[in-house]
Parts: structure tokens; sequence; C-alpha cells
């Protein structure tokens, strides 16, 4: 009976212990991009949120994940949120990098029960304005806002040509993003010609679209005729690989002004890399240093180079924060729910704590077990979220260069009237 009674007893222990360990059977779901429109961005955003998970349990604080395809559309993105929060049982998921995505699935499904997302990659400004009783401080991302994008894509358009028409998918980071742009434009001089929007779908062809981009008419105030100086890509990889080779072979097309949503190599292979040379366009950058140097290194030995695809370490640092979020609410006796978790968010990636750059997870947990704040530094940048979840970070100027992508500049914004 003694020896039962023992037995028993080491049971009982060994189950406290497991149950009080920090972070045991934390799940998070993702809500990537591996099909649709935006499949080139999906399994990069997947590599960078294993690798933070990764070094959080070498750190001592287990992380699962679950991966579900947003199809980088709204109806099975919803579908897919659905099932990770009532079948899965997820705290918190990650994603989608499109808008069109996100928005549905937060105003749909995360806010209304109350369930943190954190998009690594959605630039819409109409996100920092959904009504609050509706966000209810569940949506938050690690990106900066189009509000930052579009002046600098302005201000670049401006310095090179004197008109422009805008090509952008129909949602609402294509909306936003071409509000932006046109606003900074024209304060600076430019001329829209025209804007097309285009459905979400990957169409078969563009050709009608582009016609009315490129045909000579007359304009109003003053009269003269002319097309616009450069096609601005303002969609997805898939739609661009499309009408870009279009633009090229039937309508002569010369000069195209990119943005984050059409940055890729794989798009200057598709349309000819000699017919991108030299043209430029802009993304939400990284801030440099220690933190994004530490990433670097991690993502290279992982997994190899990191790709030219966007928003990677940005998905790295959602991850991590939501990781330390939760490992801070677990010090502070707190039961992981999204709630205790996004409570959290804002007091461990803010000064004044103590610095954390990216993969020193074991320090970080050790001064929140010690009670002591801490500032992560992301290895996109500083991820200080405001009162809408947004965070301010540097956008880098680039350019085709022999059909890479090569950096130019990275600026810093703040958002224009």
């Amino acid at each position: 009976m003694k020896r039962l009674i023992i037995i028993a007893s080491v049971i009982l222990l060994c189950a406290f212990i497991a149950s009080s360990a920090p972070g045991q059977d934390l799940k998070i779901g993702t809500l990537f991009d591996h099909t649709g429109a935006l499949k080139d961005w999906g399994p990069h955003f997947q590599d960078a949120a294993e690798l933070a998970a990764k070094q959080m349990a070498s750190a001592g604080f287990n992380i699962e994940l679950i991966h579900k395809d947003s199809g980088t559309a709204a109806e099975p993105a919803k579908e897919a949120a659905k099932k990770l929060i009532e079948e899965d049982k997820v705290v918190a998921i990650l994603g989608s990098g499109s808008s069109g995505v996100t928005v549905p699935v937060a105003e749909a499904v995360t806010c209304p029960n109350n369930v943190l997302m954190i998009s690594p990659g959605s630039t819409s400004p109409f996100i920092s304005i959904l009504p609050a009783d509706s966000k209810k401080d569940f949506l938050f991302r690690t990106c900066p806002s189009d509000a930052l994008q579009g002046v600098i894509l302005g201000k670049l358009a401006a310095g090179l040509y004197k008109s422009a028409s805008v090509m952008h998918i129909n949602n609402p980071y294509g909306q936003g993003l071409t509000d932006q742009f046109r606003k900074s434009f024209q304060k600076r001089g430019g001329m829209i010609y025209t804007t097309l929007p285009h459905g979400e779908d990957v169409a078969a062809s563009y050709a009608d679209d582009l016609r009315k981009a490129f045909a000579r008419v007359y304009l109003t105030k003053p009269f003269r005729s002319g097309k616009s100086d450069v096609l601005c890509v303002f969609s997805y990889p898939e739609h661009a690989k499309i009408y870009v080779k279009e633009a090229i072979e039937d309508f002569d097309a010369k000069h195209f002004l990119f943005c984050d949503g059409s940055k890729s190599e794989e798009l200057a292979k598709v349309v000819g890399v000699e017919n991108l040379e030299g043209m430029m366009g802009t993304a939400p950058g990284v801030g440099g240093g220690e933190s994004y140097s530490n990433f670097t290194v991690a993502f290279k030995a992982e997994f190899g180079d990191i790709p030219t695809v966007p928003f990677i370490a940005n998905t790295y640092d959602a991850t991590a924060l939501i990781g330390l979020a939760a490992y801070a609410a677990k010090a502070k006796g707190f039961r992981l729910t999204s709630r205790t978790i996004r409570d959290q968010l804002r007091l461990v990636s803010s000064p004044p704590g103590n610095f954390i750059s990216s993969g020193k997870f074991k320090q970080a947990f050790e001064l929140l077990r010690q009670g002591k704040d801490i500032n992560y530094e992301g290895a996109s940048g500083s991820v200080d979220f405001d009162k809408n979840g947004d965070v301010l970070a540097p956008i880098e100027v680039w350019r085709y260069s022999q059909g890479k992508v090569v950096t130019v500049r990275v600026e810093y914004q703040i958002p224009e009237e």
C-alpha cells in the first residue's frame, strides 16, 4: 500500500509539473496563403513561424502550430478560421498576408469570438479604422499600414513620371494603397490617367482593362491626347504575371511601378528579365540591426537564404510576440486565453522594458519569471503597437536588376493627411 501511495504521489507531482510548465499545449493557428494569388508567400511565412516556435521550444516554451490554407480568398479562409477556433481550440491565429482575407475573417470570425489575430502582411489602411466595437482590440499586425507605403510610392512616382495608370486588386489592400498613392502622387504634381480594379480571382486575360489604360483619348482640362507614363502594378504576383506580360507584348508597355504585393523575382522570369530591368517599387522593409541579423542567420541555417518575398521577418515577429505574451501571462498566473495573451502584447513589445532581440527567448523567459518587463525589438523592426494594433516600420525602395530584387534605400515615413 505504501508503495502504491508513493507511486500515486509521483504521478500527481509529474502531472502538476507538466500542467504548470509554461507553454504546455499552447495552440496557435495559421491562415497563410498556400494557394490562390499569394501562393508564393505561404510556404515562406510558414517557415518563419516554425523557426520562432522551434527557438521558443529550445528555450523551454512549447508552441503547437496548426496550419490552414487561406486560399487567398475570404470564404475558404473564414471556414478555416472557424475550424481552428471550434475544432482545434487555438488561442490565436496568424495570417493572412492578404487584407482581403484578414478583414472579413476578423469581422466575421475572430473578433466576434474574442480570438486574437495578428497579420504579418495585411497592409490596408482600412484595418486601422475598423470600428472599435467590432474589432475589440483583437486584431493586430506586425506590418505597416499602406498609409505609409502609399506616400513613399507617390513620392517615388512623382520623381520619375508625370502621369500614371493604376491596375489594382479590388479588395481592401488594393483600394487602400491606390487611394493613398493617388493623394501622394497628385500632391506632388502627378496626374492619374485611370484606375482599373480587377477581381481577386486570377483571370485568363486582362486585355480589356489594359486597353483602357493604354488607349489614346482626349483628356479634359487641358485638352490633350496621350497615354500615361507608367503602369502601376498594385496586385498580387499571380495577377501581375498575366497582365504585365500582356501589357508588354500587346501594348508595348515600357514602364512599370511595383509594390509589396507585386514584389516577385518569379514575375521577372515570366515576363522577361530584360523587360523589367531598372523598374522600381516599394515594400515594407526591415529595420536592420542585431535583431534582423540574428533572424537571418537562424533562418539561413534552417531553410537557406531568405527569399525576396515580403513579410517573412514580420511573420517571425508575430509568432514570437504571441509566444512572449503567452509566457508573460503564464508567469503572472493567468490562464492562457486569447484575452490574457492579448493583454500582454503591448507590455512585452514596448519601452521601457529590457531589450530583447530575436532568438533571445531564454533570456526573455528568465526576465519574465523574475517579474521584470521586456521590450522585444523585432526582426522586422520596432513592434510597438499603437491603440489600433498598428506598428510604424521602414519602407524599402527596391529595383529589378538582372531579374533580382535589390534594395535601393530604406525610408521612414509618417502618414500624410
